[in-house]
């Protein structure tokens, strides 16, 4: 090693040892659960943030040779390694706006190529690639076409087999490639999908659709076709018993097989690689774990896993089976049955943080459940987080997340609410929010900050609501609905005038809305006047902190320009921070970036509070 090179090893070793602890979390090198090739198991594909920014990377398991696969700006995600292991198909949306189109490289290195020429830029809506080698099944979502299905094979122009204003995808495709499962909303319930399954010339098979009286009350998904040649079982969940659990359809007989697994939460499955049993990921009451169930003699077994969050499991071809694992005190890692560790990435390693508590509360629908954490030994009354998850079909759980863990480091306690909306506590929690959008979401969350005062957590005079996505919605809806209720509000990628954001986001969003509120804002304009905080923007008292991507389609900038004006207009304190990407960063220095202003406000301003 040469003196500028020792120099150079130094300062990045004191860098690092000087870097505070919630920093060092979001730089810490982290690994996706390895997807692997059907045909082919020792070639796999993840996603790390090895380089600051989050890209695909294809790794050789007989090997070990890891490489880089993407290498863009604004990072990549959203990958799938085909069933002979020979190529990585990517999607490719240049500012990070999800619109684009998918592009493909060999495993083993090579140019980028266009995967499907002929299919111009859209949303993606699913994918699948065939076993042999040259057929794809192509989703894709336009304002303009709604949803269009398409089968491409190499040297030949792309065919249509779907076409539907709502919002549908693609599901499946056969292990022999004879049938594809579609995933539809052709009723007009984005939140509920029914399934169709068709030849690749778009000829119908089957339909399963839990419609009832022309109202659909339940939703079905798709999780796979059997990974055997010339099997017609389909493995799908359903919402029979008032929350998810899988099924087996037999398309080509019409024969349902009712798994009956008696689990309280939701459950979801895959199959194990050669179709004789089901691999069970059951999530209840914010934790996950494993089971293997047998098809032949309905044994259900236990995958034994740490106390914690499974967010990923696969069953490999030698029976083990590896999966995604953390809590909200130690950082995820892949781990697998064999009792080792499949992928640790190398570098810097993150500090972990403190368990979380499980506070229930009783609310205006029900119980709710909600995940505190607090600085060790801390006694309170305490600064306090409100942090509000996205989704809103989405639940906090204990797993590791970043950021939460650094409002901790700073002295603050942490609520995480898993109210009406949110998944994992069956469908009638899930599907209590329709019509009355976003003030159902903040009841609940009234009433847990109640509790949190009077158990004397809480400082009610610093109480911080915040969130991203719907949970940034939520935050400046409730500092317009509860304007004397929240110290301050931080809003990451929020809602911010219901009707624009409306006008103005990508079609599945758009048939989302219509489901929650019933309508359009043409059809049903006081919902969605009662569900705007535009609405109330002239009610809040307390500062407000918002960032937004300039490129986002889900929560588009211009929606949230006109809530800022009307601050402005009002003389209100607030900030806005604008970023070149879409609906957040994949960019580990953006991240920080941003947590650090959003620390920065609530310092500054509690500080004002508290004076």
């Amino acid at each position: 090693m040469t003196e500028s090179n020792g120099s150079a090893a130094r300062g990045q070793r004191n860098q690092r040892e000087n870097m505070p602890d919630w920093e060092r979390r979001f730089r810490a090198p982290r690994v996706s659960l390895p997807d692997w090739a059907e045909d082919a198991p020792d070639r796999a594909l993840f996603v790390s943030n090895a380089t600051g920014t989050y890209e695909l990377y294809a790794w050789d398991r007989s090997t070990d040779e890891q490489r880089q696969v993407t290498d863009r700006p604004n990072g990549t995600t959203d990958g799938v390694l085909s069933p002979d292991g020979a190529w990585i198909w990517w999607f490719d949306d240049k500012d990070g706006d999800e619109f684009g189109v998918w592009r493909r490289q060999p495993f083993t290195g090579g140019e980028d190529e266009p995967a499907v020429p002929g299919l111009d830029p859209s949303y993606p809506a699913g994918l699948a690639l065939g076993r042999d080698g040259r057929t794809a099944v192509v989703g894709r979502s336009t304002d303009e076409d709604g949803t269009t299905i398409h089968v491409a094979r190499a040297g030949e122009a792309p065919v249509e087999i779907y076409r539907h204003r709502e919002s549908a995808g693609v599901g499946d495709l056969s292990h022999d490639g004879s049938l594809i499962a579609v995933e539809h909303t052709e009723h007009g319930d984005a939140m509920h999908s029914a399934l169709r399954v068709v030849r690749p010339d778009g000829t119908p098979v089957a339909d399963l659709d839990d419609t009832k009286g022309g109202t659909v009350e339940l939703g079905l998904e798709v999780l796979g076709f059997a990974p055997v040649e010339g099997d017609t079982r389909l493995l799908i969940g359903h919402q029979r018993r008032g929350r998810w659990e899988p099924l087996v359809w037999d398309v080509a007989t019409g024969e349902e097989t009712d798994l009956a697994l008696e689990l309280p939460g939701d459950v979801s499955a895959e199959w194990y690689p050669d179709g004789s049993g089901l691999l069970i990921g059951h999530s209840h009451e914010a934790r996950g774990e494993l089971f293997r169930f047998d098809l032949g003699t309905r044994e259900l077994v236990k995958v034994p896993t740490p106390r914690g969050t499974v967010s990923g499991a696969t069953a490999r071809p030698d029976g083990s089976v590896e999966y995604l694992w953390s809590s909200a005190a130690q950082p995820s890692s892949v781990r697998s049955t064999t009792g080792r560790v499949v992928l640790d990435p190398p570098g810097m390693k993150s500090p972990g943080s403190v368990p979380v508590e499980d506070v229930w509360v009783e609310g205006p629908g029900g119980r709710i459940h909600a995940l505190v954490q607090k600085p060790a030994g801390a006694v309170g009354p305490l600064p306090t987080v409100f942090d509000i998850h996205g989704g809103p079909t989405w639940h906090d759980s204990d797993s590791f997340a970043a950021g939460p863990a650094a409002w901790v480091d700073h002295g603050y306690a942490v609520v995480r609410v898993n109210y009406r909306g949110s998944t994992g506590y069956g469908r009638a929690w899930t599907d209590a929010l329709k019509h009355r959008v976003g003030l159902i979401e903040l009841e609940d969350i009234a009433a847990v900050r109640e509790w949190a005062i009077s158990s004397g957590l809480a400082d009610p005079d610093r109480l911080i609501l915040t969130g991203g996505s719907w949970g940034g919605y939520l935050t400046l809806l409730g500092l317009g609905t509860q304007p004397d209720a929240w110290t301050m509000g931080i809003a990451a990628v929020p809602v911010a005038d219901y009707v624009t954001a409306y006008h103005d986001e990508m079609e599945a969003l758009k048939a989302m809305d219509r489901t929650l509120l019933g309508g359009t804002p043409e059809e049903v304009p006081e919902r969605f006047e009662a569900s705007s905080p535009l609405t109330y923007v002239d009610q809040v008292k307390a500062p407000v902190y918002i960032s937004a991507g300039v490129n986002d389609p889900r929560c588009p900038i211009r929606q949230i320009e006109n809530f800022v004006k009307r601050l402005e207009t009002n003389g209100a304190v607030h900030e806005v921070y604008r970023y070149d990407a879409g609906h957040g960063s994949l960019v580990v220095d953006e991240r920080i970036k941003q947590v650090r202003l959003e620390l920065d406000f609530a310092d500054r301003h509690l500080k004002t509070a508290r004076d």
